[in-house]
């Protein structure tokens, strides 16, 4: 002998008892099973869970970030460093080629002048 009923069975019992209340008790009890179907079918959905994994996914996509940004610093920190040792290059070779000295002057200066005048 089963020790639960289906919910078939609680409607055929229904049938059956004719007192307000086990009519009463048989509305409870069909109110319990579609309940229960409901449950199974659209389960409850576990708000606390959600949340914990959007946190989670929020920190992983905050640690992929920082992560992104390490290396575009040291990519930058790199190149900046190139950038510098070139400049010094530069600086080095373009000392020696050109000096005052070696530039003429282009334009009138006062001794110009001094020397047209005193003739």
């Amino acid at each position: 002998m089963p020790y639960a009923f289906t919910e078939q069975g609680v409607a055929m019992l229904s049938g059956l008892l004719n007192s307000d209340t086990a009519i009463d008790t048989n509305i409870k009890i069909m109110r319990a099973f579609v309940a229960v179907r409901q449950l199974v079918y659209n389960p409850v959905i576990n708000e606390v869970k959600e949340l914990q994994n959007a946190v989670k996914e929020l920190k992983q996509y905050v640690e992929d970030i920082f992560v992104d940004q390490n290396y575009i610093n040291e990519d930058t920190g790199m190149q900046l460093e190139l950038i510098n040792e070139s400049l010094a290059e530069l600086q080095i070779k373009h000392k020696g080629v050109i000096t005052d000295d070696s530039r003429i002057r282009v334009g009138y200066t006062a001794s110009q002048y001094r020397e047209k005048d005193t003739e």
